[in-house]
């Protein structure tokens, strides 16, 4: 599915297409049987409805409001944030549109069933509208994180309504809904503000904790099960994370995660980690000291010779126990191949996949003289590619 590459001096774009191939695939795989969550998020895109407007019919942001905490403190009553969200609920699809009020602490909201959360998105301007016209506000200091809404207000009612609510021949996305903005705007005053939704904590404004406030007051109460799911695509990306950047511990992965726009839990990550094969085996080889401590290892360049052994770990979810460790002799690298059993047949293909195709043929390979090293199986592939394997290490029972 995935076949297309970007150009290898094009590293941003590189990490944005890896970033974008393991959300879809996770999207791909959770949602409800008869729906996928990949289509759950597209239909929510009313770009493909001619929804917005061309680069050149961009708007201008003459009616912007100042940051929140520019405001004086007489203005701050009269400021709302505004969020909306979406969920597949059972076979249902069901919205809630809030507003939150920093100055009097509350939130107001609205719930239904059968619209996107962009129509969410759209109904808390409207709670916001009712409010101010409701108290006969001065003016409504507006805080969204949806350029969409932000976009709608700042310009394109205007240039809808001159053009009957239609864009390019066809009716505007939600027309009935944005005719009663419309209408209500005509009454009040209105300055709107974009609000970035994703910042780290430690650059995080009161403005943007304000949008977490309403964020979490438009979240919608789902049953355990979809909650599972939503567990289940989250480790998923974070295994993605935790593996493409290179087995990194729980604060790097996170870092490196969030520099490609991917936000993820500390609790996930964390989880993760616990469970990696790989981890698990780096930390257990580093217990051993390697024989190549010695000072004989030294005339060997890089990848002409290694040093192999099987160790034991907790089942892994895939039934695999044994993890094949290969350490290379002149820079102590280490490879891993987890395996079910330790047999010859599984040394071999270890060998193949982690050493040979990677590092090249070895001259050399030292193990200990279990059964799953000395017999005429590896002898004779070890023959086949000129390999000496020394065997005099003694053998043990490998260590749990």
């Amino acid at each position: 599915m995935f076949k297309e590459r970007a150009p290898s001096t094009h590293h941003a774009t590189d990490a944005t297409w890896s970033k974008w191939v393991a959300l879809i695939t996770q999207r791909a795989r959770i949602g409800s049987p008869n729906r996928p969550e990949i289509l759950e998020v597209i239909a929510d895109w009313p770009e493909g409805k001619d929804f917005g407007m061309s680069p050149e019919e961009e708007v201008t942001h003459d009616e912007e409001a100042p940051l929140y905490n520019k405001l004086t403190e007489d203005e701050k009553p009269y400021a709302l944030f505004t969020d909306g969200s979406c969920h597949i609920v059972g076979k249902h699809r069901r919205w809630k549109a809030a507003v939150w009020s920093p100055t009097r602490r509350v939130a107001e909201a609205a719930e239904g069933q059968g619209e996107s959360s962009q129509f969410a998105e759209v109904k808390a301007i409207q709670l916001a509208l009712d409010i101010a016209e409701r108290e006969k506000w001065p003016t409504l200091y507006l805080y969204t994180d949806s350029w969409m809404v932000a976009n709608a207000l700042w310009g394109w009612l205007q240039q809808w309504k001159r053009s009957n609510w239609q864009h390019r021949g066809k009716p505007i996305w939600a027309a009935p809904l944005w005719q009663d903005i419309a209408a209500q705007l005509e009454k009040l005053v209105v300055k709107v503000r974009h609000v970035d939704a994703h910042v780290p904590k430690s650059r995080a404004t009161e403005e943007h904790r304000n949008n977490q406030q309403v964020d979490k007051a438009a979240k919608i109460e789902v049953a355990q099960v979809d909650l599972d799911w939503q567990r289940k695509g989250e480790l998923f990306i974070a295994r993605w994370a935790h593996d493409t950047s290179g087995h990194q511990g729980r604060d790097a992965t996170y870092r490196w995660a969030r520099d490609r726009g991917v936000d993820l839990s500390m609790d996930a990550i964390s989880q993760v980690i616990h469970q990696c094969e790989t981890c698990a085996a780096i930390k257990q080889a580093k217990r051993v000291k390697p024989l190549w401590y010695g000072g004989r290892w030294l005339k060997y360049k890089y990848g002409e010779a290694w040093q192999i052994d099987y160790i034991t770990l907790p089942q892994t979810r895939q039934g695999k126990r044994y993890v094949l460790t290969m350490v290379e002799a002149a820079t102590g690298w280490l490879e891993t191949y987890p395996v079910p059993h330790a047999t010859a047949r599984n040394t071999i293909l270890g060998l193949e996949k982690q050493v040979l195709w990677r590092h090249g043929t070895p001259e050399r390979i030292e193990s200990d003289n279990g059964t799953h090293f000395w017999n005429n199986l590896i002898d004779t592939w070890a023959k086949k590619h000129g390999i000496e394997w020394v065997y005099h290490i003694p053998y043990h029972a490998p260590a749990n």
